[in-house]
């Protein structure tokens, strides 16, 4: 599984990655093998609050739909509009091409909260 080291993860499987005082979040590999093949996002608006811990969207896939949980309370900034037409997106780079928004933190020190790329791996490891 990919899991790169200088992401932070969540206990609901997003990933956050630091980019001066913004932070771009998507959902992990794990989570996207999880869901199966990925048909719809659902993303919220440049403009919009998210808060810590809470839906700010969700992805569709062909056996489920499944709410996306905000890493950080902060304003989006930024959203994916690739992933309109693209979802599929998701599950061929979840890394790279699928990022979801990007967020302007307003307590920079909830990144700190989440998860290293070693937590991550542990929680997620199949017994």
């Amino acid at each position: 599984m990919s899991l790169p080291k200088e992401l932070r993860y969540s206990e609901e499987h997003e990933w956050v990655k630091q980019e001066g005082g913004k932070v771009r979040v998507g959902i992990t590999h794990f989570a996207q093998a999880e869901l199966g093949d990925i048909v719809f996002v659902e993303l919220p608006s440049v403009g919009d609050t998210v808060t810590v811990n809470e839906p700010f969207g969700s992805v569709e896939s062909v056996k489920t739909v499944s709410e996306l949980y905000a890493p950080v309370s902060g304003t989006v900034v930024e959203i994916n509009e690739e992933l309109d037409d693209n979802p599929e997106f998701v599950n061929e780079s979840p890394y790279e091409k699928a990022w979801m928004i990007v967020v302007e933190p307003s307590d920079a020190s909830q990144i700190d909260a989440l998860m290293t790329a070693e937590q991550y791996a542990e929680m997620t490891k199949e017994d």
